[in-house]
């Protein structure tokens, strides 16, 4: 089973830039699809962005394209997530999780429970 440990939230002004860390143990980290979502209080959790187990295919919700990057290093058994041109939108809780079902071209399906997540504040 894949633990997941998520890090580098923190606050930042609107326009600013944050990378989110999530830090995996386990061997088979390298064969799974991994995804960041996000849950503001009140509201269902949200898709962000995926990236296959190669690194070579991603996909990424309309609301955070252009702005997001999610890269991985499985040498590493981290998963990454560059944010820059942050919004007062962006503000939530990040989590990262396996990912199943999805393709380039479609944002699949979280499985396994999820962690703690780390708290991306923005403020205006």
């Amino acid at each position: 089973q894949v633990q997941l440990v998520e890090s580098g939230g923190g606050l930042v002004q609107a326009g600013g830039s944050l990378r989110l860390s999530c830090a995996a143990s386990g061997r088979t980290f390298s064969s799974y699809r991994m995804g960041w979502y996000r849950q503001t209080r009140g509201k269902e959790r949200e898709f962000v962005a995926h990236i296959s187990w190669s690194g070579g295919c991603t996909y990424y919700a309309d609301s955070v394209k252009g702005r997001f990057t999610i890269s991985r290093d499985n040498a590493k058994n981290t998963v990454y997530l560059q944010m820059n041109s942050l919004k007062p939108e962006d503000t939530a809780t990040y989590y990262c999780k396996l990912v199943k079902g999805a393709s380039c071209f479609s944002p699949g399906e979280p499985f396994g429970s999820w962690g703690q997540g780390t708290q991306v504040t923005v403020s205006s």
